[in-house]
């Protein structure tokens, strides 16, 4: 009995697609696509059975090829004269003092129409005179430099103590020597005070970036009327027990 049942079911089933397939394909559509059919008698020709990852291939082509063409490179700018560019690096070297903002507002009232950054590429730029070295720094002002620095020393129990060492330029001798184990940057601002007494700071002092050189110690430095000067990163033959040791 389930059998008929499901039988008779799919009968009906196919009954109900088989309408459907005939109210959508009328007489009229039938008659339209055999008449299309003997008037371009090529069209099997035409037809052409791919997979679908060929259409996503060919679409992707066509992607590329799109946007290729929209971002396509517009119009370059015009080249610039060669009178205009000597007449930039003429100008450039008359009037030294002269930057690129300037010149280009002087070539806008002459009538060339140039933006500021093509002014930029063809001024000549001149060199300014190199500022002195380390060494012509300390020779220069060698009476009125002291340093200041840190080492350490290993006692027999293993312990550390940090010697704070201020050194005078002009004749390579400590000038103030402290001891501790416990640096901070209060004891180092205390010793600095205790160095230079009344009038006799120096003008500058030559120290690293240690971080026991805190805001005390620049107070200090400042009350006195001593300019801190900062050694290079990495360059420890400019510290003062560097050159005590050589």
């Amino acid at each position: 009995m389930q059998r008929s049942w499901l039988s008779g079911i799919g009968s009906s089933y196919c009954n109900d697609r088989t309408a459907a397939t005939d109210r959508a394909w009328s007489f009229a559509d039938r008659l339209l696509w055999v008449w299309l059919s003997q008037l371009c008698g090529s069209w099997r020709s035409a037809l052409m059975i791919v997979k679908p990852e060929t259409v996503i291939a060919w679409h992707r082509r066509g992607f590329r090829l799109y946007w290729s063409w929209k971002s396509r490179h517009p119009p370059r700018r015009p080249s610039v004269l060669a009178e205009v560019i000597a007449l930039i690096r003429k100008m450039s070297q008359a009037n030294t003092r002269w930057g690129a903002p300037r010149l280009h507002g002087e070539l806008l009232k002459l009538g060339f129409e140039l933006s500021e950054a093509t002014v930029a590429k063809y001024m000549v730029r001149h060199r300014k005179p190199p500022s002195q070295t380390w060494r012509t720094f300390l020779a220069n002002h060698m009476k009125g430099v002291v340093s200041s620095d840190f080492f350490v020393v290993p006692t027999v129990f293993f312990r550390v103590f940090f010697v704070c060492v201020i050194l005078s330029h002009d004749r390579r001798r400590p000038f103030h020597l402290a001891v501790t184990e416990y640096p901070t940057a209060e004891w180092v601002a205390h010793h600095l005070l205790e160095a230079f007494p009344w009038d006799s700071a120096p003008h500058y002092l030559l120290r690293d970036r240690d971080g026991s050189y805190g805001e005390k110690f620049h107070e200090a430095a400042s009350c006195l009327g001593i300019r801190e000067v900062l050694t290079a990163p990495q360059s420890p033959w400019q510290n003062a027990y560097e050159r005590i040791a050589a």
